[in-house]
């Protein structure tokens, strides 16, 4: 036990940390030793190429967009807050912790999770899902099972259905509309905190 608390007591700040990201001190240990491990030059932060130590990430086809929602624009690094709050996306919701009156909502709410799903979308930060956009996506999951056509077709459909206001575009409130009915928490999950 004495080592857990040392360790929280390295990490600036960890009490807030822990509040704004839900995560509890095992998590934040087992996160701070992962962030460390692929730290490891002892930098303090890391960088995109440091993801790649992530076998989950490497195999994943849309695993270099998700590494790049690790970084701000114009940020080549990433420190240990920064990681833990975007993690903090994929914790599941915790639907007995209390909502405090006036707190901002949970970096892992519903809403925020979407949002974080649309902006590896929209790569252009422009708030709207283009045809190509989606069409790279599309190739980089899909590759060589289906061909060019089909995942045009794909698009073409599923701008289709969710572009309500005929922009030929998917906005943030589209998105979010067409995934009603889909259980965000279930399909952004982590698996390394258990």
């Amino acid at each position: 036990m004495g080592s857990t608390n040392s360790t929280l007591l390295k990490i600036p700040n960890v009490e807030v940390l822990m509040q704004e990201t839900g995560f509890s001190p095992a998590h934040i240990i087992r996160l701070h030793d992962r962030f460390k491990a692929l730290d490891k030059e002892g930098r303090g932060h890391l960088c995109p190429q440091d993801f790649g130590e992530i076998k989950e990430l490497a195999m994943n086809p849309i695993g270099d967009r998700i590494i790049g929602a690790f970084f701000s624009p114009g940020k080549e690094t990433v420190d240990f807050h920064t990681f833990v709050k975007i993690l903090a996306h994929f914790r599941p919701v915790d639907k007995d912790r209390p909502k405090e009156p006036n707190s901002p909502e949970p970096i892992n709410s519903r809403s925020n999770k979407l949002k974080f799903a649309f902006q590896l979308y929209d790569q252009d930060k422009d708030g709207k899902i283009s045809r190509d956009e989606l069409l790279k996506v599309l190739r980089a999951m899909l590759g060589m099972q289906v061909t060019e056509e089909q995942l045009e077709s794909i698009a073409d459909r599923t701008i289709q259905e969710a572009d309500l206001d005929r922009d030929d575009a998917i906005s943030f409130e589209e998105f979010r509309k067409s995934l009603e009915k889909v259980n965000i928490d279930h399909k952004m999950s982590i698996r390394f905190l258990r």
